[in-house]
């Protein structure tokens, strides 16, 4: 699948882009935290899977894409010392559209991918604090819709795999903050119609957020 926009731009838009929420005095709070901190953030998240997902031997070797969503999610830290945070992610379901060459959009399906990370936090004493974290994920996979096309819905098997973040919150006061991020996630999932074993479909997305957060 072709992407319209590059991975380095999604990425500088994702992190960047809240920076034009920030009043012009908020430099003059500090984006430092301290063991014992609670962060938590909202706001939307953008999953893009990776170009070319996968190929399904039967049929015929035909690759499949996967296509982009934008849902309300959130995340809650809490920091294990003043540079050690414990990350969940959570999320409303994402849907894709899921495409075979050859055949074109065959249906969708949805998935929810919560996420537990341990961060490093680098304090500096300004209002403008980047973090970076790595972490695993469980991916739950559902609500396949394929059988008008295929004469059966495809199964796809829940996923667990490896996931990094890279973030930056943006403080506007000695609470509230807003933040950009971007994620990769490892999603793997078997596919099969009617029992039988079609390939393997490798999601493996990347994901972008801006989100309004609270420190108490």
């Amino acid at each position: 699948m072709r992407r319209t926009l590059t991975f380095r731009s999604l990425a500088l838009a994702g992190l960047l882009a809240p920076a034009a929420l920030i009043p012009a005095h908020a430099t003059a709070a500090s984006a430092d935290v301290s063991a014992g901190d609670w962060l938590i953030r909202g706001g939307l998240t953008h999953v893009a899977p990776k170009s070319d997902n996968g190929t399904l031997t039967h049929l015929g070797n035909a690759s499949v894409d996967l296509g982009s969503d934008t849902k309300p999610s959130g995340n809650i830290t809490y920091m294990l010392t003043d540079n050690l945070g414990l990350e969940l992610l959570v999320a409303i379901p994402f849907k894709h559209d899921i495409t075979i060459d050859g055949i074109g959009k065959v249906g969708t399906t949805r998935h929810l991918p919560p996420t537990l990370s341990l961060q490093y936090h680098f304090n500096n004493g300004s209002g403008i604090r980047p973090y970076v974290g790595a972490g695993i994920n469980y991916t739950f996979i559902f609500d396949q819709d394929t059988s008008a096309v295929l004469g059966a819905d495809v199964d796809l098997d829940d996923s667990w795999g490896a996931a990094v973040q890279a973030g930056i919150d943006f403080a506007v006061d000695d609470n509230w903050f807003v933040n950009g991020e971007v994620r990769w996630i490892d999603i793997d999932t078997d596919a099969s119609l009617e029992g039988t074993h079609l390939g393997t479909v490798n999601i493996d997305p990347w994901t972008f957020g801006v989100n309004l957060g609270y420190r108490f």
